[in-house]
């Protein structure tokens, strides 16, 4: 599992040999995010049910549990590649027994806000911005929308997200897909959090 912490360092964290992981702002938290307000004392906790982990939020927290954008109502299985968010941090699940997600690639594959130019973040940013008052049943900013809020063609918006698409590996994705996974792949990552928009 990985995730930013609050100065944007990469945090990778190893749920073996353990069974569960409480997570929250609280002392007595097993993975603690003293940082990030929005997160309760004690917010949800992971726990392994025989091979499978699950994130569980039994009402212990006042924002809620997000599972791949739902909010978590009991307990979730986790599956390769799910994102998690507590308060405004994120949090990526990876199977190692998945096969193809090994530790060192997950590492290497993970954009940095170093790894985009600052017009790429900005895009970005304004491509995420709808999500701060309507959260998950937002739509992402159309191109002419992000032009004129960055004042560049609606032509350069489009080459740079074309390139954004690249870099996040969703280039052959559906046309109508693409948008909304760049957005949730940027969340994911911490490329963008509440916070920027």
């Amino acid at each position: 599992m990985f995730y930013r912490d609050d100065e944007g360092s990469l945090q990778v964290v190893s749920l073996e040999p353990v069974t569960s992981v409480t997570i929250g702002r609280g002392s007595g938290c097993d993975l603690r995010v003293p940082w990030d307000e929005s997160v309760s004392r004690v917010h949800a906790e992971l726990v392994r049910v025989g091979q499978h982990w699950t994130v569980v939020d039994d009402g212990l927290s006042r924002n809620g549990t997000f599972l791949n954008g739902e909010r978590v109502s009991g307990r979730r299985r986790l599956h390769d590649g799910d994102t998690f968010v507590v308060g405004d941090t994120s949090f990526s699940f990876r199977d190692i027994r998945a096969g193809t997600s090994q530790l060192t690639s997950v590492q290497a594959e993970v954009l940095t806000t170093a790894s985009l130019s600052p017009t790429q973040r900005n895009i970005l940013t304004s491509l995420c911005r709808p999500y701060k008052q309507e959260g998950a049943y937002a739509t992402p900013a159309s191109n002419l929308q992000i032009a004129g809020e960055l004042f560049l063609s609606v032509d350069a918006v489009k080459t740079q997200l074309r390139t954004l698409f690249q870099k996040f590996h969703i280039e052959d994705l559906p046309q109508n897909q693409k948008r909304a996974k760049l957005v949730e792949r940027a969340f994911a990552l911490g490329l963008v959090t509440r916070r920027d928009l």
